[in-house]
């Protein structure tokens, strides 16, 4: 039985080579290559948006993102109720049966301080965060550098659109090597962990992408890359972008419908989305929708509109 077997197969074979040379065809086939669109998600922070009421459990926003038919979900880390293990596997579980990358994780610390005991607490904090992003199978946490803390409150920040005073009896200089020195302190957790620090344009030190690229290639690690906000450079984003744009490993890209919670900025996606692929990005764009529309009508129309910028 082997035998026949084996020369049945060998005839067969014989037979579709026999075909292949007289027709030409398996010559001429070739893979089209085309390429694919960046994946789309949404920061649980777009349910939100630290409205009184609004708060809305992790899992919800997983159930909402997947209905809507996003690719991944940004969790917000202060927007989690619980941080204990077995709760994060339960957000991980919930992932999956919905079909949803946890793809970043955004989170808050600060290293701006003359105080090396309170850099130290930011470290381990961050170091912290990198482990939970890693018990969720998430590949990517948001970073800040802080703040001199010099404004007062966030909106006294906003309406000096991001710019403070430096603190007294220090410079700029001072709380670049902060930064620089406190991030290197988390990058073997990052490694041991494979979760990449992405460091935004958010406020601070990195408000320019002079200050941003400035930390980013003065520490030079491949655990250290850009996360890049559409909606963080007040002025003249476009080039301010593109300056970012080589290396940007993924995007939070903001829409104001009903307009912003502290300003409102009148973003060309379409040009944004030609940026992006000039420089071959195909990372995520995730979706964090900043209005005061509802969310319910607001965040579709703003996946159909990352979608078709980013296509």
């Amino acid at each position: 039985m082997e035998r026949i077997n084996r020369r049945a197969f060998l005839a067969g074979s014989a037979a579709v080579l026999a075909g292949a040379g007289t027709t030409g065809q398996t010559a001429d086939i070739k893979p089209k290559s085309k390429r694919r669109g960046n994946p789309i998600a949404v920061s649980t922070y777009s349910f939100w948006r630290f409205k009184k009421g609004m708060k809305m459990p992790i899992e919800k926003c997983i159930d909402e993102a997947a209905r809507l038919g996003f690719d991944g979900v940004d969790v917000l880390l202060i927007q989690m109720e619980d941080q204990g293990k077995g709760a994060l596997n339960k957000i991980k579980r919930h992932a999956l049966i919905n079909g949803m990358d946890l793809c970043c994780m955004s989170t808050h610390q600060g290293y701006v301080y003359p105080d090396k005991a309170r850099r130290q607490k930011n470290i381990d904090l961050t170091i912290e965060q990198i482990e939970i992003a890693y018990q969720l199978g998430i590949p990517i946490i948001r970073l800040n550098t802080g703040r001199w803390g010099t404004s007062g409150n966030f909106d006294e920040l906003m309406a000096n659109r991001g710019i403070e005073p430096v603190l007294a009896g220090y410079t700029e200089d001072d709380g670049f090597k902060w930064v620089i020195d406190s991030i290197e302190k988390c990058l073997p957790a990052a490694e041991k962990c494979g979760v990449i620090l992405g460091l935004e344009n958010h406020w601070g030190l990195a408000r320019t992408p002079e200050g941003l690229l400035r930390i980013v290639n003065a520490i030079d690690s491949p655990w250290l890359q850009v996360l890049l906000d559409t909606g963080n450079f007040l002025e003249e984003p476009y080039d301010k972008l593109e300056m970012c744009a080589p290396q940007t490993v993924f995007m939070q890209a903001k829409t104001y419908y009903g307009g912003g919670l502290w300003y409102t900025l009148d973003l060309d996606y379409p040009r944004i989305g030609r940026i992006m692929k000039k420089h071959n990005f195909r990372g995520y764009v995730s979706l964090e929708f900043e209005g005061n529309e509802d969310w319910k009508t607001a965040v579709p129309k703003s996946l159909a509109l990352l979608r078709d910028a980013f296509s």
